[in-house]
């Protein structure tokens, strides 16, 4: 079982930055696979972004340049730093881990005034 908890979501306006973080309730260091996905209101759940234990990298195109992800296997934190936000990124935001099954955070919204 893994619990996942995140933080860091709030108004911001157009070109502003946030981090948000996705703590997790057991070690992470053996967790293959990690990330962030996002649901706008009517639209379906994307991935952002996502983070093997390795530390591969992978980022959608629409946020390419300027988000990034990012673990610290001694904290159990995974983080993703937003720059440069668009009103198109307002969306609710949730962790992700993929570890003998999928488990998912609460979400944090995120909110990108124009």
């Amino acid at each position: 079982q893994v619990q996942l908890v995140e933080s860091g979501g709030g108004l911001v306006q157009a070109g502003g930055s946030l981090r948000l973080s996705c703590a997790a309730s057991r070690s992470i260091f053996s967790i293959d696979l990690m990330g962030w996905y996002r649901q706008a209101p009517g639209k379906q759940r994307e991935l952002v972004a996502s983070i093997t234990a390795g530390g591969r990298t992978n980022v959608a195109d629409s946020v390419k340049g300027r988000f990034t992800i990012s673990r610290d296997n001694a904290k159990n934190i995974v983080y993703l730093q937003m720059n440069s936000l668009k009103p198109e990124d307002t969306a609710v935001y949730y962790c992700n881990a993929e570890y003998w099954s999928i488990y998912w955070g609460q979400g944090t919204q995120v909110t990108v005034s124009s």
